[in-house]
């Protein structure tokens, strides 16, 4: 007699305890509100997103603990007025974190088996990594069109560049070793190099040749470009420091390519630190997700090239993909162009963070094909 109700308990633990464990597991964020308008249940990926613990969320008011967010608390309270269903992928962002992030975010009521009303359940997923692809897709158009102008100025001014540097080697050998027109020449001759480097540069921007695909070991890769970098760096008492994931598979890549750009973003970091600076390089497996809301879910390699010099002003950031946009004296400004180009070509995406007081960090996402 008084074991029944004692085992009527231990299996209602048992189901709550498992439905629990179901709602912890859920990738996305889950927020279950009652109908007093206070948190009742906020799983581990909600956490993340609103950066509050469960203990700080459980029984606080929604509308308080979310006082910026006006369109979440506008969602909720006509879902739990009317009955609906809500979504919106657009225009809903938190920043309780402390940065916004922007998140698509579903409302549903929850009902009784009665039929009554007795609460909403919010789910959210995190979207920057898909604001951030959006980006990129806008920034290659843009690069695209770019590059399709600049290849046909790139050929009209070829032809006629060769015939200066020609006329200038020509003009060379007419004048004495000891004469100082010597030397104007050798200018004319030098700035033509240069601006016959600068228009094979646009020309591969426009039109890059086909990748080439093949097993990659990333961290050969990297190692091999940290290497000499570090000897060429030796006299700057520069640290270099890496955190690679051993775990990395083999990328299905073109490996000049991704020398290229990898030995590009180095190279800028270095010429951006002081000769007491600190390069990281780092490499890590992203948890899968998916890039677009019809896309299958993906498993991307992210590689970080980080330096502690004194950062891009937030002014110059959103234009440094931008062709012949330099902050460097004597930079041709399509070197991080051609990165973004590289990235694109592989399917991933390339970004850039930057404060004044801990430096620059860039991203590279490469998806790892299976």
């Amino acid at each position: 007699m008084v074991q029944m109700p004692l085992q009527h308990d231990q299996n209602q633990k048992k189901r709550d305890d498992y439905y629990a464990t179901v709602i912890d597991s859920v990738g996305d964020g889950v927020i279950v509100v009652g109908s007093n308008g206070k948190i009742t249940l906020c799983n581990p990926a909600a956490e993340q997103i609103i950066g509050f613990s469960q203990r700080q969320a459980q029984g606080a008011a929604f509308d308080e603990l979310f006082a910026l967010e006006t369109t979440l608390i506008e969602m909720l309270g006509k879902t739990m007025r009317t009955g609906i269903t809500i979504s919106d992928h657009e225009n809903v962002v938190v920043r309780s974190t402390g940065r916004v992030t922007p998140v698509a975010v579903t409302c549903y009521p929850l009902v009784e088996g009665s039929g009554e009303n007795i609460g909403a359940i919010l789910t959210l997923k995190d979207i920057t990594y898909i604001r951030d692809l959006e980006a990129a897709v806008r920034q290659a158009d843009r690069l695209s069109t770019l590059g399709a102008l600049a290849a046909g100025l790139a050929h009209e001014v070829k032809n006629p560049l060769g015939g200066i540097k020609g006329a200038a080697q020509l003009l060379e050998r007419e004048f004495p070793p000891d004469s100082d027109m010597l030397e104007y020449t050798r200018v004319v001759i030098r700035e033509t190099e240069r601006i016959d480097h600068i228009i094979r540069e646009l020309l591969e921007l426009a039109s890059p040749r086909a990748l080439q695909r093949a097993p990659v070991n990333l961290h050969m890769v990297l190692g091999d470009i940290l290497l000499l970098q570090k000897q060429a760096a030796s006299d700057r008492n520069i640290t270099f420091v890496q955190h690679l994931d051993p775990s990395i598979p083999e990328l299905i890549a073109d490996e000049a390519l991704l020398t290229r750009l990898f030995l590009n973003l180095i190279c800028n970091a270095l010429d951006a630190m002081e000769d007491d600076g600190r390069l990281t390089v780092s490499s890590r497996v992203l948890a899968d997700y998916r890039m677009t809301q019809d896309q299958q879910r993906s498993r991307f390699v992210a590689i970080e090239v980080a330096d502690d010099g004194p950062g891009i002003p937030q002014e110059d950031l959103e234009n440094i993909w931008t062709p012949f946009f330099s902050t460097k004296s004597g930079g041709t400004g399509l070197g991080l162009a051609i990165c973004h180009k590289i990235v694109a070509e592989h399917r991933g995406m390339i970004k850039a963070e930057s404060d004044p007081a801990h430096g620059t960090k860039f991203t590279v996402l490469l998806p790892l094909v299976r």
